[in-house]
């Protein structure tokens, strides 16, 4: 069961791939910002939709530990080192996205940043989840 409303406003174009905003109750499950390595630390690849799916597994690997999955998301934001290299990838992000999060997509926001933490991350992925009571 998922505790949410994802809003739209009437009249404005569809949002593609995420939601404009979500609306939701119950407990809140809070991901920090997961980057694309796997549980031993480790890059096992410097690709960037590789990266953005490790990512993603990470998420929703946490999430089941917070009794949550990924159509509990409410919210993501994306940490990317380079648009561009987001904006090429878009075809691939979008096929491991619905591979691992599904048909599911709340609200989210883009920002290029100068680096990362980890020097070889590429992506960084924030999540926010609710849990229905």
């Amino acid at each position: 069961m998922v505790a949410h409303d994802l809003l739209h406003p009437q009249g404005w174009r569809p949002a593609l791939g995420y939601s404009n905003g979500v609306a939701a109750s119950g407990r809140m499950v809070f991901v920090a910002g997961m980057i694309g390595w796997n549980a031993e630390q480790e890059f096992e690849s410097d690709d960037f939709v590789e990266q953005s799916a490790q990512a993603l597994r990470n998420i929703v690997t946490v999430l089941a530990e917070g009794g949550a999955g990924p159509e509990h998301l409410v919210r993501l934001t994306w940490y990317v080192t380079s648009r561009d290299e987001y904006v090429a990838s878009q075809r691939g992000l979008g096929g491991v996205y619905r591979e691992i999060v599904g048909k599911h997509f709340p609200a989210m926001t883009l920002v290029q940043v100068v680096a990362l933490g980890e020097p070889r991350a590429k992506v960084e992925i924030e999540a926010t989840a609710v849990v229905p009571p």
